[in-house]
């Protein structure tokens, strides 16, 4: 018997009830989406890029706190989910609550940060063996904790980077560098991509693409330097960056390499949980955790960077 595809209506007199029916004709396809997966990739960061940026630029401290703190939530929602589908079941709330802690924590004792993340450690490793089975308690607060400090605490390099003297400057070094690499590492491995790099956690992933990427971030460094050297000329104070070049470079170098190895990192994740995005809520790229894998790495190696920089 052949199946129905639902189509236009179509009125149809039915002689033995003289009543009106309605036939749904096969040939007519489903609609489809016009919006192939490149589009949708490239719609959404047309719209989050600028939104960033703009944030990033003149927005207020606590608005970027508030902003970071909301990405690590949704990053960490994501994160559990996955930790769900690897055997733990750790306390989503709780682990949310902590995350906006540490937040709050750090916009008030900016200082204390470290301090602040060994407490809500403790303080989710007293609840989970206390309120979790017992034959799951190393499960949920390995997860819970490592969740703290995987979404939570790794973004508390942004704000902290942002309160800097050239703050914004910082982050926007961050965020093209991490950017134009990953532009640069998908374009330039499917073109030339023929050595896989770590072909058991990211099979799409090649050393041809992983150079490019460092090229990209190498130009876009390069192309920030000289904006900021331009705007200098005009008077304009936006962009700042007052060390050497040679400075600059290297750490677009090692900013590159920590984004790609973060990148690796949630590729790892997602493999031993047996899915390939950490979630949908992003058209095109996936979840939060899918968008800013490389920044759980680069944003926190920057920080500390900037500061043995500042001690030496």
């Amino acid at each position: 018997m052949r199946a129905l595809i639902p189509g236009p209506k179509i009125a149809a007199r039915n002689p033995l009830t003289l009543a009106t029916e309605t036939v749904w004709p096969a040939h007519v396809p489903p609609r489809r989406c016009i919006l192939t997966l490149g589009m949708k990739r490239i719609l959404t960061a047309l719209v989050l890029v600028p939104l960033v940026l703009a944030l990033m630029l003149v927005g207020p401290q606590w608005l970027v706190m508030l902003v970071s703190a909301g990405v690590a939530a949704l990053a960490g929602w994501e994160f559990m989910g996955l930790a769900e589908r690897s055997g733990a079941n750790p306390p989503r709330i709780a682990v949310l609550i902590a995350i906006l802690a540490l937040f709050a924590g750090g916009f008030e004792w900016p200082d204390q940060i470290t301090a602040i993340l060994g407490l809500l450690s403790l303080a989710l490793l007293v609840y989970c063996t206390f309120l979790s089975p017992v034959e799951r308690v190393m499960a949920n607060a390995s997860s819970s904790i490592f969740c703290l400090l995987y979404a939570g605490f790794t973004l508390t390099a942004i704000p902290a980077l942002r309160e800097q003297s050239n703050g914004p400057s910082l982050v926007i070094f961050l965020m093209c560098v991490v950017w134009a690499g990953d532009i640069a590492a998908l374009y330039v491995g499917r073109a030339w991509g023929r050595h896989k790099l770590a072909p058991s956690l990211s099979p799409n992933k090649t050393w041809e693409g992983a150079l490019g990427s460092v090229v990209g971030s190498l130009l876009a460094a390069g192309a920030l330097l000289g904006l900021a050297a331009w705007l200098e000329v005009w008077d304009s104070a936006k962009l700042s960056y007052p060390d050497e070049l040679w400075y600059w470079l290297v750490l677009a170098v090692v900013v590159n390499v920590a984004a790609q190895v973060g990148d690796l990192a949630e590729s790892a994740l997602k493999r031993s949980a047996g899915v390939k995005d950490s979630g949908t809520l992003l058209p095109g790229h996936g979840g939060i955790l899918d968008r800013i894998d490389a920044l759980l790495l680069a944003a926190p190696v920057l920080w500390y960077a900037q500061i043995i920089h500042q001690r030496f």
